[in-house]
Formats: C-alpha cells, sequence, structure tokens
C-alpha cells in the first residue's frame, strides 16, 4: 500500500500533464467543506475540492457506530466519480455506556480512492438529555431537537456552529469538532 500513497502523492505535483488532483467532498454543506479543506490541504495542496450533494443511505440522524460509519463510507461511495479521492463526514448519536444519557455524538470521516476506503473518528461529547431523548426516542433529526429544546433558533444549525458551538458559548465550532476525523482517516493514509 506504501507505493500506492506514493502514486497519489507524485499524481498531485509531478503528473505533467498539469491536471490538478481533485478531491470531492460528499456535502453542499460549508461546515463539511471547509474542515476538509483544511485539513487536506496540507498533504494535498494544490487539490481542487469539489462539494456535491451524495446521499448517505441512512437515516438523517444517524444511531450508532455502524449506522454513522456506513453514511460516511456511502457518501465517499457515492461521490466518488472524476476524481482522485472522495471525501466524506457523517455525524451521528453512538451508545457510551457510563455517559448521563447514554449516548455521545460523534463524527466520522470515509476517504475513498476508488478500491480503498479511509476510516476516521473524531471526539465525542455529550448533548443534553432532551436534545438526546428528542433523537433517540421521538426520531427527530438534530437541528430540529436542538430548536424544540429551546437551544437555538437556527434552522440549520449544522451549516453554522453547530451544537458543539452552541454548548461550548463558541469556544469549539462545527469546524473544530469535524477536524479530527478527516486529520485520522488521513493517518490510515500514512499522510
Amino acid at each position: 500500500m506504501a507505493g500506492h500513497h506514493v502514486l497519489i502523492r507524485d499524481s498531485q505535483t509531478c503528473r505533467g500533464d498539469d491536471a490538478p488532483l481533485v478531491i470531492r467532498v460528499g456535502s453542499l454543506n460549508p461546515v463539511k467543506l471547509g474542515a476538509i479543506r483544511e485539513v487536506m490541504s496540507g498533504p494535498f495542496p494544490l487539490a481542487r475540492f469539489e462539494p456535491v450533494s451524495a446521499p448517505s443511505e441512512v437515516p438523517d440522524q444517524p444511531l450508532g457506530l455502524e449506522e454513522t460509519l456506513r453514511g460516511a463510507k456511502n457518501r465517499a461511495r457515492n461521490a466518488f466519480a472524476g476524481c482522485t479521492l472522495s471525501v466524506a463526514l457523517e455525524s451521528g448519536l453512538i451508545e457510551v455506556p457510563g455517559s448521563n444519557t447514554g449516548y455521545m455524538n460523534l463524527t466520522a470521516c470515509a476517504i475513498f480512492d476508488g478500491r480503498e476506503m479511509y476510516l476516521g473518528l473524531g471526539p465525542a461529547f455529550e448533548l443534553p438529555p432532551e436534545v438526546t431523548r428528542l433523537v433517540v426516542v421521538e426520531g427527530l433529526e438534530l437541528d430540529p431537537a436542538v430548536r424544540r429544546a429551546g437551544l437555538t433558533e437556527n434552522e440549520r444549525i449544522g451549516y453554522a456552529q453547530g451544537i458543539i458551538g452552541v454548548l461550548s458559548c463558541g469556544r469549539v465550532t462545527r469546524m473544530d469538532y469535524s477536524r479530527p476525523a478527516v486529520s485520522m482517516a488521513l493517518v490510515r493514509m500514512g499522510l
């Protein structure tokens, strides 16, 4: 596999045909695109990032690690066309024994090169009990659950600072929280 990684690096800088390395991002969400671009511009400084709408093929609010990972992998696969790599982020609630609510919010990253999938996970944090109940018991997506719990009026909090931004009073934003998942997927690639 090490030779494959060198090929990706070389294709970015030494192809000779001046064609840019294209990385398709499986989302139109500017926060996800920004986090992916910030992290992946390090190892791929000449890359062109193309956001595309890519279905996750899981519920809009994934529950459990398996469903969250499957959503990220599906988005990355569905975004892969006419590119060198595709990348996707998926956030979901996962069961965490010993936590107050039994769940934590976590982001998964999947990077796909057309053959192999590289996965990474970001940090996790616990949501307020009422938000968790609305998501797990009533089946709401996170954005409407956060609004119904009275934490924000923003209808698309996931396109802004995210619930983590609200809960941390802006000390940590959704972009901050998403970058580690991308970094961990790059570790798996040897980058």
